[in-house]
């Protein structure tokens, strides 16, 4: 087991509780992670013709995508944080309701800046993943615990796909985003019912005050360092525009620091985000989100690729893109749901381990063949593996080791460095791309997605080294055998 035998207390999240049913929390907090992944996705393929029907430049279109990305990166540690503090339930469905709003914001839009403001409403919602992560470890016995986060995590992929594929159902159809978003506004209130009747907030709430200071410089020093690297492409990486943000980060997350070593109850304890523990889970979340977050612009421009033209591709349309990536879909479901039992027996390090290892092969595999309709299946059944396992780990191994009244942030602090790294993700791989071009056009060649295919395998790959590290340096969490674990007592630090 990877941790300890829960008492009646620890079952049920309340002192003198009783443990209660958890299947319908578990469906609750899924379907709702599954909404905010499709809002994640389902906006990419529609930036072509979002560049014809508003006349804007890709740079202006762009942040159609940007605002989503910047306002999940303010929004996760500050509702994880108020989720410890007031009730991860309220939280999570202040998320629901504010993606709902985005959602209709953004059906209703006739303009680009309109739309964008209802993206970064929609952009809220990216805190409910590691709320609803909190509430497993509230919620659900120790046994279960692993496989439930899996489940949950699992949602980012099966979400990611199927966002996909409803816009190429879409696009096939309309060259109007609005029916987009008008299903995106449907699933959010169908989560939000789902998530307001069944879902269970038992966890103690640690209460106190909210470090305002702390928000307000940790929301700067984020806004400025995401937005240096989302633009970075546009604006030039030595512009003064981007060296000023990059600047302006550093001296805004220097005083963040300052703030939370010195108030009393600060918004992030800084032992979440470096401490022994929580600086390996952190360092191969950002990894792995440097390569879940690389598939979505990759695989999308090499499948659409017209062969003929360019010598690559799968001549594939939006929609073909949705459907290749449906084994992924279908392995992730089922390793993640496994991935409880593998961490029953070899700890959650180094099930990450073996999780990050088959996501760095996915990548290797597309790197060497990848001419074939097959090929690309086989990339995304084993991309579904590993992640499903990977994610499954991570999001126990970024919790197991803190109290329980700081679940939600040390998993929204999770969250927002794997949020990072998808975010270096994009910049690394546009900037590959952009300077590997056929001659006279600005299509890349085969070999800048090949280079880019080895640079995200080996991200994976640095990520299983990490998580194999950590295992080997903190044996205690790994589960000792079945005949010993009756006799002796589970280190105090396990979940």
């Amino acid at each position: 087991m990877t941790g300890a035998p829960a008492t009646a207390r620890e079952a049920s999240g309340r002192p003198g509780g009783r443990a209660r049913p958890t299947g319908p929390t578990l469906l609750a907090l899924a379907a709702a992670g599954m909404v905010v992944s499709v809002q994640q996705t389902l906006v990419l393929p529609l930036l072509p013709q979002l560049m014809d029907r508003f006349d804007a430049s890709i740079t202006d279109v762009t942040w159609v995508f940007t605002a989503s990305l910047l306002a999940g990166a303010v929004a996760t540690p500050l509702l994880t944080r108020f989720g410890d503090m007031y009730g991860k339930k309220r939280m999570i469905l202040l998320a629901l309701v504010l993606l709902l709003t985005g959602s209709v914001v953004c059906a209703v839009s006739g303009s680009l800046p309109v739309l964008i403001a209802g993206r970064a409403l929609q952009g809220v919602s990216s805190a409910l993943i590691p709320l609803a992560i909190g509430m497993i470890r509230d919620t659900f016995p120790p046994a279960r615990v692993t496989t439930a986060i899996g489940i949950v995590s699992a949602t980012m992929g099966v979400g990611g796909s199927a966002g996909m594929i409803v816009t190429g159902l879409i696009a096939t159809r309309t060259s109007s985003h609005h029916p987009v978003f008008w299903i995106a506004a449907a699933l959010a209130a169908a989560a939000l019912a789902l998530a307001a009747t069944a879902a269970r907030d038992v966890g103690v709430r640690a209460g106190g005050r909210p470090d305002y200071a702390g928000a307000a410089m940790l929301a700067g020093w984020l806004v400025c360092l995401l937005l240096g690297i989302s633009q970075g492409n546009a604006w030039g990486w030595t512009s003064g525009g981007v060296l000023a943000l990059f600047g302006a980060a550093a001296a805004a997350c220097a005083v963040w620091v300052v703030i939370e070593l010195r108030v009393r109850a600060p918004l992030v304890r800084p032992n979440l985000l470096v401490g022994a523990r929580s600086l390996s889970a952190n360092l191969v979340s950002a990894l792995l989100g440097f390569s879940m977050f690389a598939a979505f612009t990759l695989i999308a421009g090499f499948v659409q690729a017209p062969s003929a033209k360019v010598g690559y591709g799968l001549d594939g349309s939006v929609l073909d893109v949705g459907l290749y990536m449906l084994p992924s879909t279908v392995t992730m479901l089922v390793f993640s749901a496994m991935a409880g039992r593998i961490a029953a027996r070899l700890g959650p390090a180094w099930t990450l381990a073996i999780g990050s290892a088959f996501a760095g092969l996915c990548y290797a595999w597309l790197a060497v063949s990848n001419s074939h309709g097959y090929d690309m299946l086989a990339f995304s059944a084993i991309q579904g593996l590993g992640f499903g396992i990977a994610y499954a780990a991570l999001g126990t191994l970024a919790v197991q080791h803190v109290p329980m009244d700081q679940t939600g942030i040390a998993s929204g602090i999770n969250s927002l460095v794997r949020t990072t790294g998808g975010s270096v993700a994009g910049a690394v791989t546009a900037s590959i791309l952009a300077g590997r071009v056929i001659d006279g056009t600005a299509t890349p060649t085969l070999g800048g997605y090949v280079l880019c295919f080895w640079i995200v395998a080996a991200g994976a790959a640095v990520a299983a080294l990490i998580a194999v590290a950590h295992a080997l340096r903190h044996p205690s969490e790994t589960p000792v055998p079945a005949a010993r674990a009756l006799d002796e007592p589970a280190p105090r630090h396990a979940l």
